[in-house]
């Protein structure tokens, strides 16, 4: 059976019609060429050798999520310097107006004037954001996000958000700079990236305490994450406890295995198929107004 044969196969097999991805990387060219050279040379955030499994010219990535049946992902993007957040949104406001199953994504960064750039995105249909706190290097609490975090939480706008210290530590990485942006903005819809690895029981305490905080799966339970920040099985009651508010991710394509086996790491956590049917298509497409059939 050929990949794309058996992820369709896993999906059907739950009733789905497809899956929704909440973490898939589209970018500039030039800054995809950057982000897989940097894996490539083992980065000093990974310091592991990652080879990049979808290393594809663009159309053939998007292709090849379509033929996993995969109905509606991402284009994660991100800054990491200031001036660069508003050119990323013009790139990904024209990606997703030619990629029809692409949710409209956009990012930010801590400068003056993001709330400018923010609301002017939202205002062109942007239906989620990046946030970068790792390779960014900044603190998500930076006074000059308050009007970013604020416009976002009114918004309803979920935020896609690399906050957790895997695979290396940052200065404003872990539960406690989030928690602070959290603490002020209570009604934002939080999407904590990798499950908050490896502070997973930390993250999954901020989703207990707030509502409207997600976690995404992106590389968690995977065989090669698992070497570096294996999931404590005694917290597997938790994340079936959180049912509703469990996003399938994957980072695809920058990801150093085949997209299946993401999938069949989350079946091997043998929580039901209730519990992958919520995770793979239910919760965001409720999140995100992803109509089925």
């Amino acid at each position: 059976m050929n990949e794309a044969a058996e992820v369709r196969s896993f999906w059907a097999r739950l009733g789905l019609p497809g899956l929704i991805d909440v973490h898939t990387h589209f970018m500039p060219e030039q800054v995809l060429d950057k982000v897989w050279a940097y894996f490539d040379a083992a980065g000093p955030l990974t310091g592991r050798p990652w080879p990049i499994a979808y290393r594809h010219a663009e159309q053939q990535r998007i292709d090849t999520l379509r033929e996993f049946g995969v109905r509606a992902f991402t284009a994660m993007l991100y800054p990491h310097k200031p001036a660069m957040a508003g050119w990323l949104n013009g790139w990904a406001a024209d990606f997703a107006a030619r990629t029809p199953d692409c949710l409209h994504t956009a990012t930010f960064y801590p400068e003056p004037g993001a709330a400018g750039y923010v609301a002017a995105a939202v205002d062109r249909g942007a239906r989620v954001f990046k946030a970068h706190v790792q390779v960014g290097a900044y603190d998500p609490a930076d006074p000059q996000l308050d009007g970013v975090w604020g416009l976002l939480a009114e918004a309803g706008i979920p935020v896609v958000t690399h906050c957790g210290s895997g695979p290396a530590p940052g200065k404003h990485t872990g539960p406690g700079p989030i928690g602070a942006v959290l603490a002020r903005h209570p009604r934002l819809h939080l999407v904590v990236a990798h499950m908050g690895l490896p502070e997973y029981a930390d993250f999954l305490d901020l989703a207990a305490r707030y509502p409207n905080v997600h976690l995404d799966t992106t590389m968690a339970f995977t065989d090669f994450t698992e070497r570096l920040a294996p999931f404590p099985p005694d917290l597997r009651p938790r994340l079936a406890d959180l049912q509703d508010r469990i996003l399938l991710g994957t980072d695809y394509p920058n990801i150093p295995y085949r997209y299946a086996h993401a999938l069949d790491a989350l079946t091997g956590l043998g929580l039901g198929e209730g519990w992958l049917r919520a995770v793979c298509w239910g919760n965001a497409a409720r999140l995100f107004g992803v109509a089925g059939g």
